[in-house]
């Protein structure tokens, strides 16, 4: 019955946020005019037709995969109470390279794939490393170095590809890299649709979801069920109890800036293998930021952090449709905006009902009365609040006042 509860209020938070977004998304389509169940029928239509439906999945599904990647880079950090926020730039100087690099060599089909992932995967680590290695060094907070980070990545990304890296011709309106060979090219799961019975879509399904799977099952089980997720997640509680426990705090700040990049280096490659075969000044941007949005819906949890992706993803297809009904697309960005802002909220709601239900439980176990007042927190969320909704105390790492979830 605990467990129960425990789950309903981990839910509540991240339902409470969905529910105030359209709340608000409605009032304000109301405002401009149109009428909002008639805009909420229009994001819900996936067509008539099973060919359009099945094509509006695989559209969902292809937007969900780097969605859910970004969520994942976004996750990791914050179970060890750091904010990466340099996911961002983090995957586009991933991708360039791995674009450059995967066109300038030739290899059998798999093992060519498996270089442009893995040059992707360390490119990411190590763009991530530098905010570890300046947290632990200097005590530079990893939310200022990743942000510059990201200014950089971006400037370093344009230089790259309109200069050793372009492989466009001189006058072209759009600037690529050169084009990735077939051997490169990451296998569509179409063939899987039908082979279900369903209709041929005109957009190929990513075969990247599967990798997007694994990466997702293998991050679960690493921080869920071994030592290192263990002592990443001891850390974030308490560096100091985790150091006097043998665990070397500064070294886990590191390895964990590590895996978040390296699981960063891989958001670029669905569009990339799949789709793009080259990097361009079109290559789909902001996947980084919104990955933040993405963890917190899905409270750092692998299945939140991936029905967090299928609804952004669901609502970036629904921009489309809008315009077509003349209801303006920037209903989109609301309602992501007002899910960002209401989770928050909803969170520290949540958290509040589990204290006082842990309090209760506590005083029926003791006989004693439990705290009316709510003793843990009760002036708001102040700076005791984490970015999942958490507690936070001292990382304990030397020269930061940066904090950790506990």
């Amino acid at each position: 019955m605990n467990r129960l509860r425990s789950t309903g209020l981990a839910l509540l938070g991240p339902a409470l946020a969905v529910l105030v977004a359209l709340v608000i998304s409605a009032l304000v389509i109301a405002v401009i005019g149109e009428n909002p169940l008639r805009a909420l029928q229009v994001m819900t239509d996936l067509g008539d037709a099973p060919s359009q439906q099945v094509q509006s999945i695989v559209v969902i599904l292809n937007r969900a995969v780097p969605l859910f990647l970004a969520g994942l880079a976004v996750s990791i950090a914050f179970r060890m109470g750091l904010f990466n926020i340099g996911v961002e730039g983090q995957y586009r100087v991933a991708t360039i390279v791995a674009a450059a690099v995967g066109a300038a060599v030739a290899l059998p089909g798999p093992l060519h794939v498996l270089l442009v992932i893995v040059v992707a995967m360390a490119v990411g680590a190590l763009w991530a490393g530098i905010v570890g290695v300046l947290k632990v060094t200097r005590g530079v907070s990893e939310v200022i170095s990743s942000i510059m980070l990201n200014f950089i990545a971006l400037g370093l990304a344009s230089y790259l590809l309109t200069g050793p890296f372009r492989g466009s011709p001189e006058g072209a309106s759009i600037i690529t890299t050169t084009p990735l060979p077939e051997s490169a090219w990451f296998p569509g799961l179409n063939g899987v649709l039908g082979a279900f019975g369903l209709a041929e879509p005109r957009t190929e399904l990513f075969g990247f979801l599967i990798v997007a799977v694994v990466v997702g099952i293998a991050i679960a089980v690493l921080i869920q069920r071994t030592r290192f997720g263990f002592d990443l997640r001891a850390t974030g509680i308490s560096a100091s109890a985790a150091t006097a426990s043998g665990v070397d705090a500064r070294r886990m700040v590191v390895t964990t800036m590590l895996l978040s990049g390296a699981v960063a280096g891989l958001i670029g490659l669905p569009d990339l293998l799949g789709d793009a075969r080259a990097f361009g000044t079109e290559f789909t941007a902001g996947l980084g930021f919104l990955g933040i949005a993405v963890a917190l819906l899905g409270r750092n949890n692998v299945l939140g952090i991936a029905l967090a992706a299928l609804l952004f993803a669901f609502l970036d297809r629904a921009a489309l449709p809008l315009q077509f009904a003349d209801i303006p697309a920037s209903v989109v960005t609301i309602i992501q905006g007002t899910i960002v802002l209401a989770v928050v909220i909803a969170n520290e709601i949540a958290r509040r009902l589990a204290l006082r239900s842990a309090e209760r439980s506590g005083a029926e176990a003791t006989g004693a009365p439990p705290d009316p007042g709510g003793s843990a927190d009760p002036g708001g969320p102040g700076p005791g609040t984490g970015p999942d909704g958490g507690h936070r105390v001292r990382t304990g790492v030397p020269g930061s006042s940066e904090e950790a979830r506990a």
